[in-house]
């Protein structure tokens, strides 16, 4: 497409979705006739010159999320109601909704602490820009490899920095250490001292739920871990991760040395921010979501209506089997 057609379509894109002309008058302004306006408002839209968004409305199932904030001692539960379609993918509008809320939460001068993942990801893309906020952003958790940037909690970081208009503070540090006794040498550096203890005393976290299946974990992913290790963790009680910590199902930070080794905020840590916010979504991460609510870590839950289903179905089984740890 070439620079004078491009603008043209812009123009008359410009006029009937901003200007809010009708095709008749974008016609008799440019000269144009009205069947020409038609096909190049079809072109833009095609080009994607023109890209139309539209925020359907995010429905809710308020029994689900009372079942969840009695059953967990929750402060909320933010429950996507799917219409039935458990099929559907439901992450994008779990962040949306998840996004509304911390728009909600969020005031001018706090800080908000954020960990890696698609989950939050999700969150931050759905997040409107208000660049007068002045919210500062701390990278909770070390970084991962360049080929996974896009959910990295640095770029999540300076995404959600450059949207809240506040500046955000880098952990310039692997979200995993070769070993412990390397992660403590790094955690002694001062400038991830400094950032640990802003992630720490912040107002807000938003933090995901990671499963440990092989093939969707991003420890194995990043090449932290490797898939193996996670069959092993599964064996010995492991059923998921936040904020690179893995815990049980029971709630427990497992005993595995592999936790030593994460460069980022703990647990407990996280249970001591005034709200943090948990996102995940999808029936198979439900022993993962079990076993987080179960750590405490956070007050704030935002999930899909099946998945949340699920999640209770599995809390209330009376006989469950032991953990090995």
């Amino acid at each position: 497409m070439n620079t004078a057609h491009h603008e043209l379509l812009a123009r008359v894109a410009a006029m009937y979705y901003d200007g809010e002309k009708s095709q008749d008058q974008i016609g008799r302004e440019l000269g144009l006739s009205r069947v020409k306006v038609y096909r190049l408002l079809k072109e833009a839209r095609e080009t994607g010159v023109v890209q139309v968004l539209i925020h359907w409305p995010i429905g809710r199932s308020s029994t689900l999320e009372q079942a969840l904030t009695e059953r967990f001692g929750l402060r909320e539960a933010l429950v996507l109601h799917q219409n039935g379609k458990a099929s559907t993918p439901a992450l994008g509008e779990v962040g949306r909704l998840a996004a509304h809320y911390l728009e909600g939460v969020l005031r001018d001068g706090c800080t908000l602490a954020v960990c890696l993942g698609r989950s939050t990801y999700e969150v931050v893309s759905a997040i409107h820009t208000r660049t007068q906020s002045h919210i500062r952003v701390a990278q909770a958790v070390g970084s991962i490899p360049f080929t996974m940037q896009a959910f990295d909690s640095a770029t999540i970081g300076r995404q959600l920095a450059e949207k809240l208009g506040g500046d955000v503070l880098y952990l310039s540090s692997p979200l995993m250490a070769d070993t412990p006794k390397s992660a403590d040498v790094i955690r002694r550096q001062p400038h991830v001292q400094a950032t640990l203890d802003a992630a720490r005393k912040a107002d807000v976290a938003l933090v995901g739920i990671g499963t440990l299946d092989p093939s969707r974990s991003r420890l194995v992913e990043a090449g932290f871990l490797s898939a193996g290790d996670l069959t092993d963790l599964a064996a010995r009680g492991a059923v998921g991760d936040m904020a690179g910590q893995i815990f049980t199902l029971s709630g427990k930070t497992h005993a595995t040395p592999h936790n030593k080794r994460i460069i980022g905020i703990t647990l407990d840590e996280l249970a001591h921010i005034p709200t943090t916010l948990a996102v995940a979504a999808g029936v198979d991460k439900a022993h993962a979501i079990l076993g987080a609510l179960r750590t405490h870590a956070f007050n704030v839950l935002c999930t899909d209506d099946a998945t949340a289903t699920q999640v209770l179905a599995l809390a209330s089984e009376a006989h469950s089997q032991p953990e090995k740890v």
